[in-house]
C-alpha cells in the first residue's frame, strides 16, 4: 500500500469533498476522508448521492502537488477513473456486467451506475495546487429509493458482501499508484488518456444524446481531448464538440 495513504475515518458528515477542503492546508498528499454516512453528498451536475448508512463508501481523497495545467485537469478524472474500473473489474466478473467509464468520469456497469466522481481543484498561479476527490461507490446496498434512474451496487450484482473500509483502501492506495506514475511521465499520461478512451460506456455505435434545451439526436463517439471535450460524430459526418453538462448519454 503507498506509503503517502493516511484514512481519517468518522460517522458522519454533510459532504467528505467540503470536510477535506477544510483540512487541505494542513495535511499532506493521499489524505482520505472516509465517512460511514454523508448527509449531503454532492455529485456532478448539483445532484445529491444516496446512500444507505455503513453499506457505501462515501470518501474523498486529497492529491498534492498536482503540477498540471488547469486547461489538462481532465487527466486526473482519467486517471482516478481508470484506477476504479481496474479495482471494480477484481469483484465484478465479465459475465456479470461491463464495467466502464461513462464520459466524464461516472462508473457504469452495462447502463447502471455503479459510482460517482467529482473532482474539485485548488489553484495556484498556473498550476492546480491540490485536488480533491470525491468518490460516492455503491457496494453493499441492495434497495434505492431515490429518483435516481439506474443505480447499482456490487452487491446487486455479485450477491456478496464486502468489506467497505477495505475496498476503500484499496481504491485510495490503487489512485495514488497511478497518480505518482502518470502525473510526472508525458508518455505515461498521453498512455492513460489513450486507455481512458478505449474504457468509455457506449463507446461503440450510435447511441441518443440530447443537450440541455432538449433536442436528440443520434451519434457516435469519435474521441475525448485531452481538455475533456467530448466529440461526438452524427450519421451524416457532422461532428460536434461538447464540454461537461452541454451534453448528455439518453439512457
Amino acid at each position: 500500500m503507498d506509503s503517502h495513504l493516511k484514512f481519517i475515518e468518522i460517522d458522519s458528515t454533510p459532504s467528505t469533498n467540503t470536510l477535506l477542503a477544510s483540512m487541505a492546508g494542513d495535511v499532506g498528499h493521499g489524505t482520505v476522508v472516509l465517512a460511514r454516512e454523508q448527509s449531503a453528498g454532492r455529485g456532478q451536475r448539483g445532484n445529491t448521492w444516496e446512500a444507505e448508512p455503513g453499506k457505501n463508501i462515501t470518501m474523498s481523497i486529497l492529491l498534492k502537488p498536482i503540477l498540471i495545467q488547469p486547461k489538462y485537469m481532465h487527466i486526473i478524472s482519467e486517471i482516478v477513473s481508470l484506477s476504479i474500473v481496474k479495482v471494480l473489474r477484481r469483484y465484478i466478473e465479465p459475465s456479470q456486467g461491463t464495467v466502464a467509464v461513462k464520459w466524464p468520469n461516472d462508473i457504469y456497469v452495462n447502463d447502471k451506475k455503479i459510482c460517482g466522481i467529482l473532482v474539485e481543484n485548488s489553484l495556484m498561479g498556473d498550476y492546480i495546487a491540490h485536488s480533491i476527490v470525491g468518490i460516492g461507490l455503491n457496494v453493499n446496498q441492495r434497495e434505492f429509493c431515490s429518483d435516481a434512474p439506474n443505480p447499482v451496487s456490487i452487491g446487486m450484482l455479485t450477491g456478496k458482501d464486502l468489506s467497505v473500509g477495505s475496498l476503500a483502501r484499496e481504491l485510495a492506495a490503487e489512485i495514488l499508484v497511478e497518480m505518482a506514475k502518470s502525473v510526472t511521465d508525458e508518455p505515461v499520461m498521453h498512455a492513460k488518456h489513450l486507455d481512458y478512451q478505449k474504457e468509455l460506456w457506449r463507446r461503440e455505435g450510435y447511441h441518443t444524446y440530447a443537450t440541455p434545451d432538449g433536442c436528440q439526436f443520434e451519434a457516435r463517439i469519435v474521441g475525448v481531448e485531452k481538455t475533456g471535450m467530448l466529440t461526438l460524430e452524427e450519421a451524416d459526418g457532422t461532428r460536434r464538440d461538447f464540454a461537461f453538462k452541454e451534453v448528455a448519454a439518453v439512457l
